[in-house]
């Protein structure tokens, strides 16, 4: 299979071979068949793209979001659930409830290599395009239309590669497109962008952290009416299942990215 993806795009990669390294071990934490497949298909050197750190980061946010996507879900069944910068994330496969409606939206380059992956499945739709136009809102417009249900927008390994005015114009698209809705964005700490040569995963790749915060208020601050609701260290879980974990809590308790949580 062959592989053309921009130096961002080049990061799904990381979550895809460690989800796939995690999937045979003898008791995963996480399951997922089609990151082993994809792996075996496409044949890369995962040694890079699974280290220590990143390893027990990516389990730990994966854990934490399916955890947040199945409490929404739970009180809103029949939901619209945007993935933005999907990758190949295969979260609907774990969190499906047979009545939601998912949209994984990505640049072109991702979406056409998903689609080589990817099985068409029913309550799926793959979009191309960028997250900062404006183009893929109508198709989830119509869909919450005909549902009359809520929306929930992810933003998985996402922010820190835009800048805060690109996140200020996505915040922008969203709440222009969509009147009321819930999003869940990891957050990354700034100390992280200027120390990201360290970055044991993502420094074997091209792309660059562009933004950190130290709260979710500085997110709710870029566009009026978004609301900041909570937010949660990856800590949390890592903490959990290793001397490390636990010593990278105690000692850099504000450095491991976050899940944070926005309405409007």
């Amino acid at each position: 299979m062959t592989i053309n993806l921009g130096d961002v795009e080049t990061t799904a990669l990381i979550p895809v071979a460690i989800k796939a390294s995690e999937s045979l071990r003898k008791n995963p934490r996480v399951r997922d068949e089609i990151a082993v497949e994809m792996i075996k298909k496409l044949g890369i050197d995962t040694k890079p793209f699974d280290k220590f750190m990143s390893h027990e980061g990516v389990i730990a946010r994966t854990v934490m979001l399916d955890k947040m996507v199945k409490d929404f879900i739970e009180k809103n069944p029949s939901a619209v659930i945007v993935n933005m910068g999907a990758g190949f994330d295969n979260r609907f496969s774990r969190i499906d409830n047979g009545s939601i409606f998912w949209f994984d939206l990505d640049l072109p380059d991702s979406i056409e290599l998903r689609k080589k992956v990817f099985d068409e499945r029913e309550r799926v739709c793959m979009i191309s395009g960028s997250v900062l136009e404006e183009d893929w809102c109508a198709s989830v417009k119509a869909e919450i239309s005909k549902r009359n249900c809520k929306v929930l927008f992810l933003a998985e390994g996402l922010f820190m590669y835009l800048t805060l005015e690109e996140i200020a114009k996505l915040l922008a698209v969203l709440k222009t497109n969509f009147p009321g809705g819930t999003l869940i964005a990891e957050q990354n700490n700034p100390l992280m962008v200027k120390n990201q040569k360290y970055h044991d995963t993502v420094k074997n790749t091209n792309a660059v952290f562009k933004s950190g915060t130290r709260s979710g208020q500085e997110i709710a601050d870029l566009c009026e009416g978004i609301r900041f609701v909570e937010e949660h260290s990856f800590n949390e879980e890592m903490k959990k299942h290793s001397v490390r974990g636990r010593l990278f809590a105690k000692l850099l308790p504000k450095m491991n990215d976050r899940w944070a949580r926005f309405e409007w």
